[in-house]
């Protein structure tokens, strides 16, 4: 969506009209499907990628996702800064200052690339006591260690491109970010193939042909990225402003939602670190069975993400112009739709858990854990994709401090103690891990409803 063209997005707001219910939902469906479709191939990505290493073995599988926390956890500070990104330039875009949008994601380039040196660094150095920490087998641990030292050498590609995609989403261009993850993705399932297997010539790499291929997508992902903002026709133009550093106002609100974010970002790592550390203890077979359903997972995830961006854009103009009213018209219509979707999916996950999971796997004592994660999935995602549209809500509008405390309450401390309590004393084994997780999906939607319900985010300034 081009500048011009991005004035039309809740139009007639300025003049305190209120858009017809059909202007709405096609205002809200125009920024969320593109945004949509990219969360989803982003982890449709990540599930062709399992399946691939799944050829490997069990232990590949268990490996890879022994990864992922660590992996998160090194990309806390980049991820809050999006989140502070994409709420202050849909701010400024409903203000319409542009010169401020752009002299802060100027200024924020420079410091992610900063930060990735130091980060990346030490992820490399220490790869294998951070693996070592989460909980690795004698059968996993060299794998792991490879995976993300490959992983987070090559992060700088990746944190570049999730900046200036986060600024894009913030001034509504959401077709800009799809385009560049669904290309990065391809390019990633296509050496995937060629770099795991050995295939056309390649060599057989294995699971550090994965994280090569992975890292190969984010440089394509980094290239388009940076194309996208050196055109002069969009909102966000690095070309457009000559100064490398924000103003005040804008690096007093980079300062508060983004230092929010980032405790929230913390909370999620270590809650989901010591969840994952939980499940590991289990044993590899466990582990493997897990790692697919968190796969599956984060396919559900990937459709209350889309409107959560949508939230954080429509949301954070609406309130750019003084009109509180419609960022709670837009808030309620992303969470009415989200529920309709999660209807088709979880339908879904019911009716085919089984068959689903044996895309990755025909290992008996595996499929029989997926029947009992795909049918507790299959309720839970109603309350996972409503809370993540409704925290998205409150991100949008620079409620960050709330959210960081539902993560604290729920993710850091509800998830990990009541999965531990059934796991172990109670000796449920990985159900008890699955229960958990969706106590931790009812205390979250539980407080982002309330908080949404009572309106004072909306008198939130930015």
């Amino acid at each position: 969506m081009h500048f011009v063209n991005a004035q039309k997005v809740c139009k007639g707001m300025e003049l305190g009209e209120i858009p017809s219910e059909r202007q709405i939902i096609k205002d809200a469906l125009h920024v969320a499907w593109p945004s949509v479709l990219e969360s989803f191939f982003v982890n449709l990505a990540g599930v062709v990628d399992t399946i691939m290493v799944g050829s490997l073995g069990s232990y590949a599988i268990a490996a890879v996702g022994l990864t992922t926390q660590p992996k998160f956890l090194g990309l806390a500070v980049f991820l809050s800064l999006n989140v502070a990104v994409s709420a202050i330039v849909a701010r400024r875009k409903g203000e319409g200052d542009r010169e401020s949008a752009n002299r802060l994601v100027r200024m924020l380039l420079l410091v992610t690339l900063l930060l990735t040196a130091i980060i990346s660094t030490l992820f490399v150095v220490f790869a294998s006591p951070i693996i070592s920490l989460v909980g690795s087998q004698p059968d996993t641990h060299e794998s792991a260690v490879a995976y993300l030292q490959i992983i987070m050498g090559g992060m700088g590609f990746s944190t570049v491109s999730l900046v200036l995609n986060a600024a894009q989403r913030g001034a509504g261009n959401t077709r800009i970010a799809m385009i560049t993850n669904v290309i990065s993705n391809s390019v990633n399932v296509v050496f995937n193939y060629l770099l795991i297997g050995g295939n056309f010539g390649f060599p057989a790499l294995g699971i550090r042909g994965a994280a090569i291929a992975t890292v190969i997508g984010t440089v394509c992902a980094c290239a388009l990225s940076i194309a996208s903002v050196m055109r002069r026709d969009g909102f966000i133009c690095l070309r457009a402003v000559k100064g490398w550093i924000a103003d005040r106002t804008s690096i007093h609100s980079t300062i508060s939602v983004g230092s929010s974010a980032f405790v929230e970002q913390i909370c999620l790592r270590i809650g989901f670190l010591l969840f994952s550390m939980t499940v590991a203890r289990l044993g590899t077979t466990e582990l493997a069975a897990h790692q697919i359903g968190m796969n599956m997972m984060s396919m559900s995830f990937s459709i209350g993400d889309g409107f959560s961006v949508a939230a954080v854009t429509l949301i954070g103009q609406s309130l750019g112009r003084k009109r509180p009213d419609m960022a709670k018209i837009y808030g309620n219509v992303c969470q009415k739709t989200g529920l309709i979707c999660a209807f088709v999916i979880s339908s879904v996950y019911f009716i085919f858990g089984r068959n689903i999971f044996t895309l990755f796997t025909n290992e008996a004592p595996i499929l029989e854990y997926g029947v009992i994660i795909m049918r507790i999935l299959s309720l839970m995602l109603f309350l996972q994709i409503e809370q993540v549209v409704l925290l998205g809500c409150l991100r949008g509008a620079g409620d960050t401090r709330f959210t960081a405390l539902v993560s604290l309450i729920s993710v850091t401390c509800v998830r990990p103690g009541i999965s531990w309590l059934l796991c172990y004393p109670l000796g449920l084994g990985l159900l008890g891990a699955w229960l958990g997780t969706f106590c931790d999906q009812v205390v979250r939607f539980s407080m982002a409803f309330i908080r949404f319900r009572k309106g004072k985010w909306t008198q939130l300034k930015l």
